[in-house]
């Protein structure tokens, strides 16, 4: 089990900085490749550019819970909700044409 692990490809875990505008302000965001990949599919899902996703993201947040301690953190956990989102509605899809 091990080996699917660890013959990953290094490209989807390489780190990858990109500038974004949060809040006005520009800043760097570091994330592993995968992730942005991962961004960028759910930016392209909301009709929109993975930067001005992650500026509404960012207000989005604030305004709910206040300030994000790590923008970074967040935006890792996003991307495997998303995918745990997306895994549970396939699931779904599967049963009800299974079912049909």
């Amino acid at each position: 089990m091990c080996q699917i692990f660890a013959s990953t490809d290094p490209e989807l875990f390489a780190p990858v900085t990109r500038s974004v505008r949060i809040a006005g302000v520009v800043t760097s965001v570091r994330l592993e490749a995968m992730f942005w990949s991962r961004l960028d599919e759910i930016a392209a899902s909301q009709q929109m550019p993975t930067g001005r996703f992650l500026s509404v993201l960012y207000d989005e947040v604030v305004e709910l819970r206040g300030e994000i301690g790590n923008f970074a953190s967040l935006l890792r956990v996003i991307c495997c909700r998303h995918a745990e989102t997306s895994a549970a509605a396939a699931g779904r899809r599967m049963l009800d044409s299974s079912a049909a």
